[in-house]
């Protein structure tokens, strides 16, 4: 039998939806997450529908170290994966930093 194939981008999104699941299941992180954000609790079902968003989820989860390991355990993930997922759903247009 064989294995689905997923796109990159459908992964990714699939992983922002977990980390976006492990900042709610905290409510000091998600209070947090929501005032960076600026957007409500009752927006995030919605918003977790647009990949610029789940994109924002894995800057938060990835730009603290003890963020990112909690999370990679909590999801079974290597902290590489997590940064595979951020780079996959990145906006064609969104600036590089390689010279």
């Amino acid at each position: 039998m064989r294995k689905p194939i997923h796109k990159p981008k459908e992964v990714a999104e699939i992983v922002a939806i977990q980390a976006l699941s492990f900042v709610a299941g905290d409510p000091e992180r998600l209070g947090l997450f929501l005032a960076e954000s600026g957007i409500g609790p009752e927006t995030l079902r919605t918003a977790a529908a647009d990949p610029h968003f789940l994109a924002h989820v894995l800057d938060f989860v990835l730009r603290d170290d003890a963020t990112v390991k909690a999370f990679a355990t909590a999801s079974q993930l290597h902290p590489t994966n997590i940064a595979a997922a951020r780079q996959a759903l990145r906006d064609p247009d969104e600036e590089r930093d390689v010279p």
